[in-house]
């Protein structure tokens, strides 16, 4: 527009000054080296409008090439990358429905013209990884990792599948380097729940806790089993390396709280029976149920290898007093009278138990009780109901 008004101001101005000097019209000569050039002042405006003119057309004429050819190569450009996103959406519904072969074929066919070459390539790893190729999964991987602003999306990918393989101890060093950088990212947090169970490390995972309640990726009721789990991993770990001793020494550096856990005294007893220190067990055990009655931890008072069963004895014959229906209390004192010989005793006992629940151990029990007082024909009917339950289940 602004070329436009430009001539027509030129070409009114010569026209104004033509008509004002016609009949004198001035003389103009060139001189370029040996050449001259005569001409008059109004064949020289004319001369000078007309190369303007043409200047101008031919401005316009390239624009319109270069156009032309730009607006051909964006069409081509935005038809393949428009075929690219398609080919991917088809393979992301191939890689779903299990389609792994075909799902890296169509993402990788025109990869290099989509517009987000790192979904192609993350989708053609998952779809190697489908396929149990390998080197093929970590070539696109290395292809992914070189785009912009993809190593959170790619090493996210390689943890995932380095977790469904089984390989923990690489998806521990995925997950770390990761951590460091994004230290709240909820993925990364999730996956690190799970390496951390797997690969044992308790003390990480106890203190991995509270940062998953507080971003709501587990509720308080599984950060409590979580937390028991952990410590009686860390419970089984120190009695490992540093034996009874260190065992009790640990358990009294915990909060009144975690003492109280019921699940964790059963953890702490039983790692003291594995360690032969069964009469600190007892006292452990006696003194938890004096304030909790647990039907596991009476499980546990059989197990124990006492010098003296006649405390235990005396526990139990007490703790049914309070309660004559304690089913687990008859049961652990029907034990105790069994390996004290007291076939009589032992088989009352089981029958109170059994009146409150079925037991296939102690139906098990009943039955050798019977048999040592030789009511074989008893003996061998309990047998029978235990052999019942047992197909039952």
């Amino acid at each position: 527009m602004f070329r436009l008004i430009f001539l027509f101001v030129v070409l009114g101005a010569g026209l104004y000054v033509g008509s004002e000097y016609s009949g004198q019209q001035g003389y103009v000569l060139i001189s370029i080296a040996n050449k001259t050039i005569e001409m008059s002042v109004t064949t020289l405006v004319i001369f000078v409008i007309a190369a303007l003119a043409a200047l101008f057309a031919l401005e316009y004429l390239v624009k319109k090439v270069f156009y032309a050819s730009s607006a051909t190569w964006n069409y081509f450009s935005v038809r393949k990358m428009r075929r690219s996103r398609r080919y991917t959406n088809e393979g992301i519904i191939k890689l779903l429905e299990g389609d792994f072969k075909e799902a890296e074929k169509k993402v990788t066919r025109w990869a290099n013209h989509h517009d987000m070459p790192l979904l192609c390539y993350l989708v053609a790893s998952e779809a190697a990884q489908g396929q149990g190729d390998a080197n093929k999964r970590d070539h696109y991987l290395k292809l992914a990792l070189e785009q912009k602003d993809a190593r959170l999306a790619v090493e996210l990918t390689r943890a995932k599948q380095q977790l469904r393989e089984a390989q923990f101890e690489a998806a521990y060093t995925t997950l770390s380097d990761l951590k460091s950088d994004y230290p709240n990212n909820v993925v990364v947090l999730n996956l690190l729940k799970t390496v951390y169970a797997e690969l044992k490390l308790w003390q990480q995972l106890l203190e991995l806790l509270p940062k998953l309640v507080k971003t709501k990726l587990i509720t308080k009721e599984e950060q409590n089993l979580l937390e028991q789990r952990a410590q009686c991993g860390l419970l089984t770990e120190i009695a490992e390396q540093k034996g009874s001793e260190g065992l009790i020494q640990y358990w009294n550096t915990l909060s009144r709280k975690t003492k109280t856990d019921l699940h964790l005294v059963e953890c702490f007893s039983r790692q003291l029976i594995s360690r032969k220190a069964d009469d600190t067990a007892f006292t452990i055990i006696k003194e938890t149920l004096k304030k909790h009655p647990n039907a596991d931890l009476y499980k546990l008072l059989p197990e124990l290898n006492l010098a003296d069963s006649h405390p235990a004895i005396v526990f139990l014959e007490d703790a049914l007093r309070k309660d004559a229906n304690n089913a687990e209390a008859h049961s652990a004192l029907a034990q105790f009278h069994l390996r004290g010989q007291k076939w009589s005793e032992a088989q009352q006992h089981f029958e109170k138990a059994l009146a409150q629940r079925s037991s296939v151990s102690d139906y098990a029990y009943l039955a050798d009780s019977l048999e040592k007082q030789n009511f074989n024909k008893a003996a061998h009917e309990v047998s029978k109901k235990a052999l019942t339950l047992v197909s039952s289940k």
